[in-house]
């Protein structure tokens, strides 16, 4: 009887499937030949713009156009990559490149020199940040793209160019032929003690070295018998996901789940562990996020917060939690398509879901979730950790100790928007070329700082300049009666008092980047982090003082 009832069940199971398996088939069946219907739509009218339209337009264009908009009807980072953004893509996560070692950008319409990158044939020759290149291969370079410089920069391992170059306190100008070489882009830039027995690790990236990179520099820390680790994922956008998880074996037992991933197709299902020896699982450990820390940088993060293994320090990151696979297709370009979402170890997604709203992509889940998400923890859904401490889902990893950033004022924006620092310690180190690295910015050189911004013309609008110009628009000339244009005279007068005490009131947060452009000028990129990072930055100071009271380590650490 027992196997009767058994081979019923299987026979009835197998009738089962048989149904399911004819009913996929036909709904596939559908959705393809709708899918077929649409795309012939498409080229129908791909072809009557082209037959009809009252210019000439270029097919490949709108072949292009139609691929793009297309892309952007599902999510902000599905994307078509013509072959220049494809090669770059490629460039940013194998982490290197052939050419000179140079960061460069258009300033008064001539190429210029923004930072040699360290040990590179550009910083062995001399070439210094402001510099500005006027002639490569003797054709000048007024008016060129950085776009159209970096084609002719770079170039093959071992081949030369020459370049023409222009330097403020320097009469003539100095012709370089510099032989172009591999170039390393550090995944990190910079380690070192940011107090006593404090570690510090600055990660920008996770290309193809970053794993590698960060163990070598833990390393190097743990010689010197660091007693806590600052990770710096400020600003870093993510990248390649097996970095990722070679990042977080650092610092997890092997074995611990570190992001899964969730897609339509059952391949786009993932459980990704940590691997290897650790070699930090057990000191203390500070990572430092912003709103700039995306996607990897995200994953580091939230692994670190779920397992409990560190505290989280800053703002609330960027919330990119969706994961992108890039096909190349023909004549080198390439499509990056999004083909599952994250969910960190305690189950939560760190997906902002207001950046899925134009999406065509229907879940259920996904509108739940999304119903959640405001600008506070308090209605987003909750999460807990291995310890379980409350953790948040929808929209970016909350951190432990939440540090954000101050926001700059008019004054701050536009002197760093329109690059015043750099080009002020270009002219200052220009004629004060051995500036101790322990300089302080003074009254004077402040005011010398002020008085160079008058003579490069330097101008900018408050938010009440802003207002007022809007009030002098809304009321014409025709409108104004004697007693308005009075009023308004006054008003402008008592801004312009008032914008005077702008420097006086910025005068901490100016001279603090004074002093960082200045020692990056004379000393390289390391020289500010000590000279200015360590001293200066809240989210720093806050991880120092954390890393240096276990007390209040292990409490935040701790579930309330």
């Amino acid at each position: 009887m027992k196997g009767e009832y058994i081979k019923i069940k299987k026979g009835a199971l197998i009738l089962a499937v048989a149904v399911i398996g004819l009913l996929i088939g036909g709904l596939v069946y559908a959705l393809t030949d709708n899918f077929y219907a649409n795309l012939e739509e498409f080229s129908q009218v791909a072809s009557v713009v082209n037959s009809h339209y009252m210019e000439d337009v270029n097919p490949q264009d709108l072949i292009k156009a139609g691929i793009k908009g297309m892309l952007e009807a599902l999510d902000p980072y599905s994307e078509y990559l013509d072959p220049k953004q494809y090669d770059a893509l490629l460039e940013d996560t194998h982490g290197q490149f052939e050419g000179l070692g140079i960061e460069i950008a258009i300033k008064d319409g001539w190429l210029t020199v923004i930072s040699p990158l360290e040990d590179t044939p550009a910083e062995k020759m001399g070439i210094q940040a402001g510099d500005r290149i006027i002639k490569i291969e003797g054709v000048s370079t007024e008016g060129i793209t950085v776009e159209e410089a970096v084609k002719k920069l770079r170039g093959k391992r071992g081949t030369v160019v020459h370049i023409t170059i222009e330097r403020e306190g320097i009469g003539e100008p100095m012709e370089y032929a510099i032989q172009r070489d591999v170039i390393s882009l550090r995944a990190v830039p910079y380690y070192g003690l940011a107090g006593e027995g404090i570690g510090y690790v600055r990660l920008n990236r996770f290309s193809d070295i970053s794993g590698d990179e960060l163990r070598e520099a833990v390393s190097e820390l743990l010689r010197e018998d660091i007693r806590g680790l600052i990770l710096d994922l400020r600003g870093n956008p993510g990248g390649l996901l097996s970095q990722v998880i070679a990042v977080v074996s650092v610092f997890l037992e092997p074995d611990k789940l570190v992001v899964e991933t969730k897609g339509k197709m059952i391949s786009q299902n993932k459980e990704f562990y940590s691997f290897g020896k650790p070699l930090f699982s057990d000191l203390p450990l500070a990572v430092l996020i912003d709103e700039g820390s995306a996607s990897g940088s995200e994953i580091v993060a939230g692994a670190i917060q779920d397992w409990d293994r560190g505290v989280i320090i800053g703002d609330t990151s960027f919330g990119k939690g969706l994961v992108q696979n890039v096909v190349q297709l023909k004549d080198g370009a390439g499509l990056k398509l999004t083909t599952a979402r994250y969910l960190m170890p305690s189950g939560r997604s760190i997906q902002k879901p207001e950046d899925l709203n134009n999406t065509i992509i229907s879940v259920q889940e996904d509108r739940e979730a999304n119903s959640h998400r405001t600008d506070t923890t308090q209605t987003k859904p909750e999460f807990f950790t291995k310890e379980g401490r409350v953790v948040y889902g929808d929209g970016g990893i909350v951190p432990d100790v939440v540090v954000p950033y101050e926001n700059l004022s008019p004054l701050e924006y536009n002197l760093l928007a329109k690059l015043s620092f750099f080009d002020f310690a270009v002219h200052y180190t220009a004629t004060h070329p051995s500036l101790p690295r322990d300089f302080e910015v003074d009254d004077a050189m402040f005011s010398e700082f002020k008085q160079f911004l008058t003579t490069r013309g330097f101008s900018y609008q408050t938010s009440s300049e802003l207002e007022l110009e809007k009030l002098k628009e809304a009321v014409t000339e025709e409108e104004r009666s004697e007693a308005v244009n009075q009023q308004i005279e006054v008003l402008e007068k008592l801004l312009n008092i008032e914008k005077e005490k702008d420097f006086d009131l910025s005068k901490d947060y100016i001279k603090s980047e004074i002093r960082e452009n200045v020692l990056v000028k004379l000393y390289g990129q390391n020289a500010k982090y000590e000279g200015v990072w360590f001293k200066h930055h809240p989210q720093i100071k806050k991880a120092i003082q954390i890393l240096s009271s276990p007390e209040e380590y292990k409490k935040l650490l701790s579930a309330k």
